[in-house]
Order: C-alpha cells, then sequence, then structure tokens
C-alpha cells in the first residue's frame, strides 16, 4: 500500500508534465525515405511532436537496403536500388554536416561507357567522345557540342513544352539521336519515350556535365556504409529530438475533421495531429484523400503517371569489367544499365563481394515484372553472358530480385503544369513527392531539399496555430 499510496501522490507531477510535452503541436509524416525523414528533422527542431510512419520493415524508401554477404564475419548493407550522388548534390552534404557525419561522405572518380551493336564503348571524357567509333567524325563533334550546349541552358521552362527527342534532334541532328539518345529513352520509358519532356534530359545531361572535373573525367560521391546508414542515423537524430519513427506501420485512412486534417488511421490505432505531411507516390496520396478531398483535385493526383522498376542485384565473386556505369544502347538487352557498383565503392566494402545492378524501369503488366524472383535470374544470365563473353554464372554468389511500383514519374512536355502544389485542398496536409521535384527528377539529394522545406513550412505554420 505504501508503494500504491507514493505512486498516487506523485501522479499529479507526472501528469502536468505530461500535459505540458502534449502542448507540443501534433505532426505525422507518411513515408520514412528521406523525404519523410527530412520533414521530420526539421519539425523536431522546429519544437513539433512528430511520428514517422513506415509501411515497409525498414527506413529509405527507394534507397532502402538489405545484406550482402550474409556469411561473412561482418556482413554489409546494400541499396536495393542503385544509388550516388553527384558533386552539384550539395543538399545531402548539408544534412550530413548537421548530423555530424560529413567525414564519411566519399567522391570518387568513375568510368562510364555505353555498349551498343554488340561492343562497349568507353564514354568517360571527351577525347572517348571523340572515339566513339559508332559515329562519324563530324556526329561525335555533335555529340561533344550537344553536351556543352546543353548546360547552357539556364531557363528550363523555355524547354517545357518540348519534348526530349524535338530538342536533341535541333541540338545533334538525326544520327546523334538515332545512335545515343532514341536507345536510352526508348529503353528507360517504353511506349513513352516520344513523350518525354525535353527538361527531363536536360536535367541529366547538367548533372552529368557538372559532376565532371577539368579533364572531363567524372567524379560521384557515396555515403561509407550505405545510404541505409545516413536514413538510420537521421532517424536517430529525429529520436532524440523527441519525435518517433515507426517502422511497418503504414497509414491506412485520414482523419478529417470539419475540412481540416485530425490525424492518421493505421494498424495500431489512431493517431492525432494537427498536420499530416504525406510523401508517398501520388496514387497512394490519391487514395488516402479520396473520400475528404474535391474530384478535382484527386484526378490531379492520379493525372501523373509513373514505371515500375526491376533491379536484379548480382553478388559475383570476381569482377566483370572495369566500368561503373554502362548504359545500354542494344534493343535486344531487356535491361537499360549495367552498373557494376564495386567499381564505384571497393569490393572490400562487401567482403570481397562484386556488385552488380541490372535495371529496367517498366509498366507492371510488363512478364518481366510479373516473373517469380528465380525466373528473373535465370532469364538475365544468359543476356549478361552475351555482354560479357567471359561471364559464367558460377561467377554468381548470391542473386537478388527487388521490385519498385513507383519508380519513376513519367515526365512529359508541360508537366509543371501538372504538378499539385505543397499544400492541399484539405487545411493541414502538405505534399511532398518525388513527382514535385520538377525541374530535377528524383534524387536522394532533392528528396532532402524538399523535406526539409516542407518540415520548416509546415513547422511554422503549427506553430502560429498553437499560439493562436
Amino acid at each position: 500500500m505504501t508503494h500504491v499510496a507514493e505512486h498516487r501522490r506523485a501522479s499529479p507531477v507526472g501528469r502536468e508534465a505530461h500535459a505540458a510535452r502534449d502542448l507540443r503541436p501534433r505532426v505525422v509524416v507518411i513515408g520514412g525515405g528521406f523525404t519523410g525523414l527530412a520533414a521530420a528533422f526539421e519539425l523536431a527542431r522546429g519544437g513539433a511532436r512528430v511520428t514517422v510512419l513506415e509501411a515497409d520493415q525498414e527506413l529509405g524508401g527507394l534507397a532502402g537496403s538489405f545484406v550482402v554477404n550474409t556469411g561473412a564475419p561482418h556482413p554489409a548493407r546494400l541499396e536495393k536500388f542503385y544509388h550516388h550522388w553527384f558533386t552539384g548534390d550539395t543538399d545531402v552534404v548539408d544534412l550530413a554536416q548537421a548530423l555530424g557525419v560529413a567525414d564519411r561522405v566519399e567522391r570518387r572518380s568513375t568510368q562510364t561507357g555505353m555498349y551498343y551493336a554488340r561492343s562497349i564503348h568507353r564514354l568517360s571524357n571527351p577525347l572517348d567522345v571523340l572515339r566513339f567509333s559508332p559515329l562519324r567524325l563530324a556526329d561525335r563533334v555533335r555529340l561533344g557540342r550537344l553536351a556543352l550546349r546543353a548546360r547552357r541552358v539556364k531557363d528550363w521552362a523555355r524547354l517545357d513544352d518540348m519534348t526530349a527527342q524535338e530538342w536533341l534532334l535541333r541540338l545533334g541532328g538525326p544520327e546523334v539521336y538515332r545512335v545515343v539518345w532514341a536507345p536510352l529513352l526508348e529503353g528507360k520509358f517504353g511506349p513513352y519515350a516520344r513523350d518525354v519532356s525535353a527538361v527531363w534530359m536536360w536535367n541529366k545531361l547538367k548533372l552529368r556535365g557538372g559532376s565532371r572535373s577539368r579533364s572531363g573525367g567524372e567524379s560521384l560521391a557515396y555515403f561509407r556504409g550505405g545510404f541505409a546508414a545516413l536514413a538510420e542515423r537521421l532517424a536517430d537524430e529525429v529520436r532524440r529530438l523527441g519525435g518517433a519513427v515507426r517502422v511497418g506501420t503504414p497509414a491506412t485512412a485520414l482523419l478529417v475533421r470539419d475540412g481540416h486534417v485530425a490525424g492518421v488511421e493505421t494498424a495500431a490505432g489512431r493517431l492525432r495531429a494537427d498536420a499530416v505531411v504525406a510523401t508517398p507516390a501520388l496514387p497512394i496520396v490519391a487514395d488516402l484523400v479520396e473520400p475528404h478531398a474535391p474530384r478535382e483535385y484527386i484526378a490531379q493526383l492520379r493525372r501523373i503517371e509513373y514505371l515500375a522498376n526491376v533491379c536484379l542485384v548480382l553478388e559475383l565473386d570476381r569482377p566483370l569489367s572495369s566500368t561503373y556505369w554502362l548504359n545500354v544502347n542494344d534493343p535486344g538487352f531487356p535491361f537499360v544499365g549495367v552498373i557494376e557498383h564495386t567499381n564505384f565503392e571497393p569490393a572490400a566494402a562487401y567482403g570481397g563481394r562484386h556488385i552488380v545492378y541490372l535495371s529496367k524501369y517498366l509498366a507492371t503488366s510488363t512478364p518481366l515484372y510479373q516473373m517469380a524472383d528465380a525466373d528473373v535470374v535465370a532469364f538475365a544470365l544468359p543476356h549478361l553472358a552475351r555482354m560479357f563473353p567471359k561471364f559464367d554464372p558460377s561467377w554468381v554468389a548470391a542473386a537478388h530480385v527487388w521490385r519498385a511500383r513507383y519508380a519513376q514519374p513519367i515526365v512529359v512536355r508541360n508537366y509543371s503544369a501538372l504538378i499539385p502544389p505543397m499544400e492541399t485542398p484539405i487545411a493541414g496536409l502538405y505534399l511532398s513527392t518525388m513527382a514535385q521535384i520538377y525541374p530535377e527528377d528524383r534524387g536522394t539529394s532533392y528528396a532532402i531539399r524538399d523535406g526539409r522545406r516542407v518540415g520548416r513550412v509546415v513547422a511554422a505554420a503549427v506553430s502560429t496555430r498553437s499560439a493562436e
């Protein structure tokens, strides 16, 4: 009885402290990718009581990871879908500095190439372009000038109503387009290739060009320990600031009262909220808000289409090549790129395993997307052997197949008119998704930039509202 009495005497103080904590505005962030975590970081720093809900069992979104070389004494984590940063991606470096881990951002030179007409052509610097034998010398010069002219474009809005095909033909001529650009666009976007915006292609050329040194070589950046390590460090900081991060907890419904967001429903129960930040793909957001928003707004959210992705990750016992990024301009090869990650991050980081990604963007109705994992591997290896004649399936120590339903928004011309704004018709509900990053295209650094931006906006809004 003494213990109970003491507890009762202490409880009013505990209730007062709990009530004081509850005075902080409550914000729920849907999605534990880098956008959601960056938003939560700013919200927590701004004094909000923030909770991040992630449907998957791990954080990072499309930069989520898995364990490779599981039999090693110290297995490493690797991104399910290949990732790197360009040297111009300053927002991720700024975040790493804010988290005290900037020393883990590593920059390395890489080699790029192109597979065309059953041959691999190196394309790492301007001299490689001049040696690119599938084009006549005059067209090689046009190809080099095209990249320079693209980098000089400052006002992307001038390209917004133009397709990539129209723009590239204008800059480089028909032969350069036929050999270099048409296979890349068709390999990535399939039936949508002719509709892709010139702005999308401009941004790719700008990024690649901006990551080149004075000699023309490309330099890229990576986070030591993988992107998952940065996501976990960010989540830890959110927790340290008083926030909560819940994995395996999808948002199942949005709670709205009198036109204002009131919380989020999950399988684990309801979370009350003064504001909600939604970061998943727009069709997922549309499902959540459909009972509460005007029909025209739901149609706007569903207007932007997405491609899915299948990514086969191979752990090899030896290197496949010396190239990091190999674009595939061969319609007979079923993947748009071969990315040998360990020609960027050393194989020693993965216990000596050599990591190769085979990536394909596609519709979910495509047979490759619907294949069983083992069938994807069996389908891919003969094609890899055709590209690399010395390759033997016995080199494969392990294989992993990953799928992403919403991997790439289809960026058509006049895309800027399709993008929904950050604020929504539901008061207190905010959007920050990769479909809104335009004129940029996806990218962890942009996710961090826009996540921190929406976090600051919402922190100020809920702070003002609670003061009233």
